[in-house]
């Protein structure tokens, strides 16, 4: 019994949404425990350090969101490939495919690490940090950030191999290593911050640490148990080609995921002018920055299952196209959106009762540093943005459905639609109701400004769904209409 649960999936084969939703499952608890990390290090960062630190590494999520996610693009674009070998059950292929996906993740990781550190100070910047205006906030978001984007290589490389183990069918194997991890990086939270008193680089440290570990030990168990990934001699020969093919994949998808960052950065930057003096100075307990900190990592722990279907779709409609199976492309897709409502709705009721005497926000910060106006911002956040939970999960499957079709331009353009669509709103929507914005507009008396910011996700999310749809139609429906008239013919 135990040894059928790390059996990988078929996905080309069976009830479509009984394998979607036993494939979607350890990724759902895999981004979960992701999750961890991230909740892991509020928790502790938020209990043992100061509001300013606190902020600090608030601020700079949408930073390292910008360069990983860049990586996890690209590793999940690659992972396209791997799948519709998969699909076709060659074997070799899908080894060589590995191979370039591992050399394609080395050069990416220092590329990536050299210019995220030689450019920390312009992309502090970019979320209202600099030396100058933002003191002790400035000083923790600086350190934080700069160990974070060393370890860029233990991220790629994590993401690597877990999007190469998915696209085979085998979503199990990511999610014990990562629960091993999640383990080691609470063990090390608490002895690198309240032992060692180390601040906020003993959070970053405990967390590269920690993804490094799991991904060796990813890489040493997938070689063990799957002979026919083990990389030979002759995969050293350079096929341009191969790498032509990773790369017009996994590029598009990492610039996509990337501009999604530029986006979250324009809406960081907004909301920390809200904690910004006339004199332009950044106040240290915040509560713009404490309110949305709090219910960002709250929607991304609510988003975990939504965008784990829609991991799961990029596999599953990978391993179809190989195998030349439209119909049930097509049907996978109509299924994924039933799960999705089903998720949904139970998502909305978690959030609900999170709401109730500030529960969420009680979770990432001491009492201390929460007052009335954080909690009431935070309050605000959550019910402008939670409405839109099904545009945010249409979004997580169509996306990914088409990149696993290789159709890798669609998902571009929709990641410049939300990109253009989010700045639009956050840099006219707050304008409409106010001239400027400082730490002197009062969201008790003048929300609207606050809400404006906060409709710019939703905004965005439904902006990006207009190409999608446009997708569907082009390469799932269009095509699943042609071939019933051909076959009736």
């Amino acid at each position: 019994m135990i040894k059928n649960l790390f059996k990988p999936i078929d996905l080309t084969n069976g009830k479509i949404y009984k394998v979607i939703i036993l494939f979607m499952i350890p990724i759902f608890l895999s981004y979960i425990f992701q999750q961890i990390y991230t909740l892991t290090d509020a928790i502790i960062v938020g209990q043992n350090l100061t509001a300013s630190e606190v902020n600090g590494v608030n601020d700079v999520g949408s930073l390292t969101f910008i360069i990983l996610q860049f990586a996890y693009g690209c590793t999940a674009g690659f992972s396209v490939v791997s799948s519709a070998k998969r699909g076709k059950g060659d074997n070799d292929g899908l080894r060589q495919s590995f191979f370039v996906q591992f050399v394609l993740g080395l050069i990416v990781s220092i590329i990536l690490t050299a210019l995220s550190v030689f450019f920390i100070d312009p992309l502090l910047s970019l979320v209202g940090l600099t030396k100058s205006h933002g003191g002790a906030t400035y000083e923790a978001a600086r350190t934080y950030l700069f160990i974070i984007f060393l370890g860029t290589i233990f991220q790629v490389a994590y993401n690597q191999v877990c999007s190469l183990l998915r696209s085979i069918g085998d979503s199990m194997t990511p999610l014990i290593f990562l629960i091993i991890s999640t383990i080691l990086n609470i063990i090390l939270d608490l002895i690198f911050i309240i032992l060692f008193n180390w601040g906020v680089a003993g959070a970053a440290i405990a967390t590269i640490l920690a993804q490094g570990l799991s991904a060796l030990f990813c890489y040493i168990y997938s070689f063990i148990k799957y002979p026919f990934l083990r990389f030979k001699k002759e995969d050293l020969k350079i096929r341009f080609k191969f790498y032509y093919e990773h790369l017009k994949l996994g590029l598009p998808l990492a610039f996509q995921f990337s501009i999604l960052g530029i986006g979250l950065i324009t809406m960081q930057n907004t909301i920390v002018k809200f904690d910004t003096t006339i004199e332009g100075i950044v106040i240290d307990n915040g509560p713009a920055q404490l309110a949305y900190g709090a219910v960002n990592k709250l929607q991304t722990f609510l988003f975990c299952p939504l965008n784990a279907l829609g991991t799961a779709m990029l596999s599953y409609c990978g391993q179809n196209k190989g195998a030349n199976k439209l119909d049930r492309i097509k049907s996978g897709i109509n299924q994924s959106f039933i799960i999705m409502l089903i998720i949904v709705v139970f998502e909305l009721f978690v959030a609900s009762f999170l709401l109730i005497d500030n529960v969420f926000m009680n979770i990432f910060y001491s009492s201390t540093s929460i007052n009335e106006k954080s909690a009431y911002l935070g309050r605000l956040n959550l019910l402008t943005v939670m409405p839109f939970l099904p545009a945010i999960g249409a979004l997580f499957i169509l996306r990914s459905s088409i990149q696993g079709l290789e159709k890798p331009i669609i998902p571009f353009i929709c990641g410049i639609s939300e990109l253009f669509a989010r700045i639009l709103m956050c840099s006219f929507g707050p304008y409409i109701f106010i001239d400027t914005i400082s730490t002197s507009i009062d969201p008790f008396t003048t929300p609207l400004p606050f809400i404006s910011t906060y409709l710019a996700d939703p905004f965005a999310w439904l902006v990006a769904l207009i190409p999608l749809f446009i997708g569907y139609f082009l390469y799932v429906y269009r095509p699943y209409k042609l071939n019933k008239v051909k076959s009736l013919g």
